[in-house]
């Protein structure tokens, strides 16, 4: 396994990896970790501890930042940012409040630590639904139904969850008053899907596991951008209309989105790429229309999975030319039965396998015997 020294550091890491061979990274004291994509976290190396910044929290968050201070069990406390909350590791419980941290928790085989969890019906992590069957893990009420007393009997270490910036939705100010030790993430609000599965050393800081997680992403990083080279080959870039309308409105990716990206990369050109959004834009069906209607495929129509259903929505969507030509497709070929889908953790963490179903729609050609893992063609 590589080792990565330098005679100037000062704090040492090592880990054993299947049993045999031994990895090694050396930070110095106030050392940031190396981050290739994710712009939303920050970890640094100190001899007592090791700090982890969220920021970018969610769209108008502004300067807000949340930090973390990660201290060795059984050692003493250093002097910290007041404002810092205080986690003991390696993390021996913890609860997650959305199933997006299953990707991380699979990949760092970190179910053991697992005691409680949030939305289990949507879940498609077998171990993870066997785990709450047996009682193991317990499945907890989360959004509106959130049941405090219900988490301070887990005696969590951490507590994972989002936010929207909505007090009626979000947990953590909630569970920072109850004296929780609640852990706010931001991997949706990143620009790149490497970004996203970046966040993967976020966990992996709380548990110990900086060396599995590095190895880890650097297989993914390298699957992505062996990808994107292929998709960069295609002599035309087909045009791309995204999402469908709801509640009256068109909610479309920003075009700083990693979903934006993750088009681009694909060898797509997304219609409402100059946007610099990167959370959803709302527009109106009128200027979608004008857009989209000759559109060379259209992407993520919602929850249909048929064209049918599609019409049900609104029979204008009969005119556009990627619904003629038979150019709509849906990640939802990985859905349980409750409409949780797959893409929201195993993808998170892999979006090389997201990548590759992409470049298949769009460039049939460069991929012409690949199984799609996430999207299906609507008929």
């Amino acid at each position: 396994m590589a080792i990565l020294v330098n005679s100037s550091l000062s704090r040492l890491l090592c880990h054993s990896l299947l049993g045999i061979a031994f990895a090694c990274i050396v930070f110095a004291r106030g050392e940031d970790v190396p981050l290739d994509y994710a712009k939303n976290f920050s970890i640094t190396r100190l001899d007592s501890h090791t700090e982890l910044t969220v920021r970018n929290l969610w769209n108008g968050s502004g300067d807000l930042t949340f930090t973390y201070a990660l201290v060795p069990r059984g050692a003493s406390l250093p002097e910290l940012d007041p404002e810092a909350q205080v986690i003991r590791t390696p993390v021996k419980r913890l609860t997650i409040l959305a199933t997006v941290y299953l990707g991380a928790i699979q990949e760092l085989d970190l179910y053991e630590s697992l005691v409680g969890m949030a939305h289990l019906k949507y879940s498609n992590d077998e171990r993870a639904i066997e785990q709450v069957r047996t009682g193991y893990t317990k499945e907890i009420a989360a959004g509106s139904a959130l049941n405090i007393e219900s988490l301070l009997l887990l005696e969590s270490d951490a507590i994972f969850t989002s936010s929207l910036g909505d007090p009626q939705y979000d947990a953590h100010p909630q569970l920072q008053r109850a004296k929780q030790p609640v852990v706010v993430t931001s991997d949706y609000m990143e620009a790149h899907p490497l970004g996203r599965s970046e966040w993967i050393k976020f966990m992996a800081a709380f548990f110990n596991k900086d060396v599995e997680a590095k190895a880890i992403f650097d297989d993914i990083a390298a699957s992505y951008e062996s990808i994107v080279t292929l998709a960069r080959s295609a002599e035309k870039r087909p045009t791309v209309l995204a999402n469908a309308p709801y509640g009256g409105a068109w909610h479309v990716p920003g075009g700083a989105s990693y979903s934006a990206r993750a088009i681009e990369d694909a060898g797509g050109d997304y219609l409402f790429k100059d946007n610099d959004a990167r959370g959803g834009v709302s527009i109106e069906f009128e200027s979608v229309y004008l857009e989209g209607a000759n559109a060379d495929f259209w992407i993520h129509p919602g929850q249909s999975r048929s064209l049918d259903s599609l019409l049900d929505q609104d029979s204008r969507f009969a005119k556009f030319l990627p619904f003629k030509a038979g150019h709509v497709f849906n990640n939802t070929r990985r859905l349980n039965q409750a409409g949780g889908n797959d893409i929201w953790e195993r993808g998170v963490t892999h979006p090389d396998e997201v990548l590759a179903d992409l470049v298949a729609i769009f460039h049939p050609e460069l991929l012409p015997d690949h199984e799609f893992t996430y999207y299906e063609r609507l008929r």
